[in-house]
């Protein structure tokens, strides 16, 4: 794990730094199997960011503000969050066009945000697929 962004994750309360761990590990399992190559791990505005080649950056946070969930945010300026609010439309709740809020209680293998994570690591070849494909 980057430096940064391993001491960002030791600061959150336990529940979200479980929640935050498990996602980082669907990142990079995704990207694995789908032979995307390379992840870049970084903090970005804060936040711990994850970007593959052909893809779009991918961050995930927690803020004391909303201490019961955890976010997941994606480009705003992709039509990421439009597709799955389409597709899942009623399997997540949605902040705007910029992220997937996930509960601290949520369990994240039982949700289809593997599914979306995959779409955002491999945006730019999908991108003008209505749908993305799907």
């Amino acid at each position: 794990m980057n430096p940064d962004v391993q001491a960002k994750f030791d600061n959150y309360p336990k529940d979200a730094r479980r929640q935050l761990e498990t996602v980082r590990k669907l990142i990079l399992a995704i990207a694995a199997e789908n032979k995307l190559g390379y992840v870049e791990e970084t903090l970005k505005w804060g936040e711990a960011s994850y970007s593959a080649k052909g893809g779009t950056a991918i961050r995930i946070d927690w803020k004391p503000k909303d201490p019961d969930i955890i976010k997941v945010f994606f480009h705003c300026q992709t039509n990421l969050i439009e597709t799955f609010k389409e597709i899942y439309r009623d399997e997540f709740e949605y902040e705007g066009s910029r992220a997937i809020v996930i509960p601290l209680s949520a369990n994240i293998e039982q949700v289809p945000l593997a599914h979306c994570i995959g779409l955002a690591l491999q945006y730019h070849n999908l991108k003008n697929l209505p749908l993305l494909g799907v």
